[in-house]
């Protein structure tokens, strides 16, 4: 049997559930035969869930923390993308700068955390700076690997067709890279729902990150703790899931088809 065969439909569905249905039940009992009274059940957080949608404060901390990595994030693609483009485009000045790319990309976004607060204080603009710079070092190599992998013949096959050079970056070279610069803006958008939580755990006063960090020091709330957590993974999940669907778009699969 192939090993690279495709799932069946409802194997998609039906082996995700058992697994859940497992940790659960994992959870569950791990909780029970441990007698712990810090770390909640399953149904305690059941009951912390319905406790923040009655006090109307969740789907507040939930708009606060996707606005702000729709503003950082954003921004982050709308200049990330054409800068990425032109330095995969132009080998010279991509010599110049990713030397300067490469020192910077590898520091954590948390450790820019105290610079943020110097420059923009404590609230939503320091929390969106982190998550742009976040975003923006992963968006730029991408669309830089993108551009340099995209295969000559195509590149030649446009300039025969007479294309000039923007014409050729527009209809050849980002059609051909958006699949690989899917991948990165997919990478990025994962980093970015992260550092929003750590940056409103420290910078901020609402959202998810908020909540959990409040929940801790209010009271020893760990139920209401890890609800916030189960949360921000299932929105990370959804999050990933529209990017993952974006891939298999035609429009966009043509660029694996043809490059391969």
């Amino acid at each position: 049997m192939n090993s690279m065969t495709k799932p069946r439909a409802w194997e998609s569905f039906f082996w995700p559930i058992v697994t859940a249905g497992l940790l659960l039940a994992l959870w569950h009992y791990s909780v029970a035969l441990t007698g712990t009274k810090v770390f909640p059940s399953p149904r305690s957080v059941e009951k912390a869930v319905a406790e923040l949608l009655h006090r109307h404060v969740l789907w507040a901390d939930i708009g606060d923390s996707l606005r702000r990595v729709a503003l950082g994030f954003g921004a982050a693609v709308f200049i990330g993308i054409p800068f990425g483009l032109w330095l995969g485009w132009r080998p010279a000045a991509n010599q110049v700068v990713s030397p300067v790319l490469q020192i910077l990309r590898p520091i954590s976004p948390i450790a820019w955390i105290p610079v943020a607060i110097i420059f923009f204080g404590v609230g939503d603009r320091a929390a969106v700076f982190l998550i742009f710079l976040a975003s923006f070092f992963p968006i730029v190599v991408a669309c830089v690997g993108a551009v340099s992998s995209v295969p000559p013949v195509l590149l030649g096959a446009g300039r025969n067709f007479g294309l000039s050079t923007p014409q050729l970056l527009m209809r050849v070279v980002f059609p051909a890279a958006l699949p690989q610069i899917l991948v990165g803006l997919r990478i990025a958008l994962g980093i970015a729902w992260l550092v929003v939580v750590a940056a409103e755990m420290i910078a901020v006063e609402s959202g998810l990150g908020y909540l959990v960090i409040d929940s801790r020091n209010s009271g020893k709330r760990y139920d209401l703790v890890v609800a916030a957590m189960l949360i921000i993974g299932i929105i990370g999940l959804a999050l990933d899931f529209i990017f993952r669907r974006l891939g298999t778009i035609r429009s966009v699969r043509w660029g694996f088809r043809d490059a391969a």
